[in-house]
């Protein structure tokens, strides 16, 4: 059986460190915390769980701090974890099987992050990292801001999850990193243009977002997943100013990169045309949505609310406003199938068993 060091950087995260270390404390054999400057009580609750507590002067950068956890590390692996995250039980159960199974052969085991999930335990966004590597392929850490892990050799694609969990939003902080690196005259990669459009986007900076969306798109090199979601982003960025000839022209953009459809694009598709009170059309690109699954391998940003129950309530309204009272109630019922508590869906329900004289 492998062994398992835990590697965190910290920072004045007394509400939610012992929260997070509580689901993985008996399953690692080491814990290494390095503090960046906490003023609360995150030492102290740290030094409850380990005796490896070290300390890190914040430089603006995070690649450094999370590589200076990395040297601490002294097991066989190394599993990283922010201090708003949490492995729910079942993927507890799955994470002990995987060390008691892993093959040593293997670099890197890659997880889903669920980055985030709504009051009924959907999860709202998805994507996979490289969280459990080798330790003595000494794997870098590159990026001040939305930094990643530079792996490689053999790795695999587990179905393990980490459950994002934040408590706040440290608003302007990457805006901030991201304002230092143009100061000091740094070139931006494609990676980059993407993540500060999307910092800025976030922070209500629409035009400067579209710019840096476009940045993204301009350049040859770059993920292409990165460049999918940058036409869909620069989308809401134009939705949200009015402009929306270039909502749809961003949308259709995506395609170029995705060459199918994806329901993060359809959905937003079928908004449009629902807005125009094209209800056909609205509708052709919701049940399309609904029709497409996001690949269980896929690396990129996945949003599952567009492939489920979104398009299904929309299309409740859509065929509601047609007068085809029987499909509204269909597919207002397969929206409450994942949001059972939803006030909005349960009126619907009542209204539409009113117009279809349905009684229980």
């Amino acid at each position: 059986m492998v062994t398992i060091s835990l590697c965190m950087i910290v920072k004045n995260e007394e509400e939610v460190l012992a929260r997070c270390l509580d689901t993985v404390k008996d399953i690692v054999d080491e814990i290494n915390i390095v503090d960046t400057g906490s003023t609360d009580r995150t030492v102290e609750i740290a030094k409850q769980y380990t005796d490896r507590v070290f300390y890190f002067e914040w430089i603006g950068n995070f690649a450094a701090a999370r590589n200076e956890s990395f040297k601490y590390a002294t097991k066989d692996y190394i599993l990283y974890l922010d201090a708003d995250d949490v492995l729910l039980e079942a993927d507890q159960k799955k994470l002990l099987e995987l060390k008691e199974t892993l093959d040593p052969s293997v670099d890197s085991v890659s997880m889903y992050y669920d980055a985030g999930t709504d009051e009924y335990g959907n999860v709202t966004i998805r994507y996979r990292r490289n969280r459990l590597v080798k330790r003595e392929k000494n794997f870098v850490w590159k990026g001040d801001c939305h930094q990643y892990l530079e792996v490689y050799g053999k790795i695999i694609n587990s179905d393990i999850s980490v459950t994002h969990k934040k408590i706040k939003h440290s608003v302007g902080r990457n805006l901030n990193i991201y304002q230092t690196k143009l100061d000091r005259g740094d070139v931006f990669s494609a990676r980059d243009y993407f993540y500060y459009g999307n910092e800025l986007r976030e922070n209500g900076h629409y035009e400067k977002a579209i710019e840096s969306y476009n940045e993204n798109i301009a350049i040859k090199e770059g993920w292409i997943e990165d460049k999918v979601y940058a036409c869909i982003n620069k989308a809401d960025c134009y939705r949200y100013l009015g402009d929306f000839e270039n909502e749809l022209k961003s949308l259709f953009q995506s395609f170029e990169f995705s060459k199918t459809p994806r329901a993060e694009t359809c959905s937003r598709l079928g908004y449009y045309f629902q807005r125009k009170q094209d209800f056909h059309s609205a509708i052709y690109w919701y049940n399309l949505a609904t029709e497409l699954i996001p690949p269980e391998d896929k690396w990129s940003f996945s949003y599952p609310a567009y492939y489920t129950w979104y398009p299904h309530l929309q299309m409740c309204v859509c065929y509601y406003r047609l007068g085809d009272f029987k499909k509204s109630y269909e597919h207002n019922e397969k929206a409450l199938s994942y949001r059972p508590k939803d006030e909005r869906i349960i009126q619907n329900k009542i209204l539409l068993e009113k117009k279809l004289n349905i009684t229980h």
